[in-house]
């Protein structure tokens, strides 16, 4: 039988996006969609609850929001998803494809913005780079995970900030982290408000600081800007 598949997903404001990424999930064969919301000041937990997702809340921080949400996981495995993020269709089948190779711990899938643009394309060249070659890749690729292997090394924890720098660092201790053959597509909205350099070089700086132990508060305040 096919280990069972439970999507997380944290929310914070997201009334205009949550709608349409948990309708994308449908007919993806998923045993369940979970949003785990920070204090929503719109409808982001009327319209998910509307679209049959399971909600619970949590202060607003995504490193918990996502632990809350793997404890009530029903799911074998958990695919950690960020709200303006869609997934690839048969996503389910390429996780599961993915996590039965030999030595696979976990993985994510590759980096697309929704916006054209050759800077947009540059920066999914270099995170395309950056994901293969080091093993590293972000939230907004949708990490996946056994729900057994995530529980045995930590969850996420209360980081505020490089919650999935973290997660995936202390994955690849323990084995391989590979990227799926599909593509989440996430928004472009921030490269395109805050410039796309501009924001490159604060990601940089938070990788830098989260190196060097820099207080998470620090580098929360810093990336808040950006969101």
């Amino acid at each position: 039988m096919e280990p069972s598949v439970t999507v997380v997903i944290p929310t914070l404001n997201e009334a205009d996006r949550i709608g349409e990424t948990i309708g994308g999930l449908e007919g993806s064969g998923v045993r369940e969609v979970i949003v785990v919301d920070g204090g929503s000041s719109d409808r982001t937990v009327e319209i998910a609850k509307s679209m049959g997702a399971r909600v619970f809340l949590e202060t607003a921080n995504r490193g918990r929001q996502q632990d809350v949400g793997a404890a009530h996981a029903k799911g074998e495995i958990l695919v950690f998803l960020h709200a303006d993020t869609s997934l690839p269709r048969g996503f389910a089948d390429q996780v599961r494809t993915t996590l039965g190779e030999p030595g696979v711990i976990g993985g994510a899938f590759r980096f697309k913005l929704d916006a054209q643009g050759w800077q947009l394309r540059l920066v999914e060249i270099v995170v395309g780079l950056r994901s293969r070659i080091f093993g590293l890749p972000y939230g907004d690729q949708a990490i996946f995970v056994r729900q057994d292997t995530f529980l045995a090394i930590g969850g996420f924890g209360a980081l505020p900030v490089m919650e999935d720098f973290d997660l995936v660092r202390r994955l690849k201790r323990i084995g391989r982290v590979k990227l799926a053959r599909g593509a989440a597509v996430t928004s472009a909205r921030r490269w395109l408000r805050e410039g796309v350099w501009r924001l490159t070089w604060i990601h940089q700086i938070c990788i830098l600081g989260y190196l060097l132990r820099l207080p998470a508060e620090r580098l929360a305040r810093l990336r808040s800007a950006t969101e």
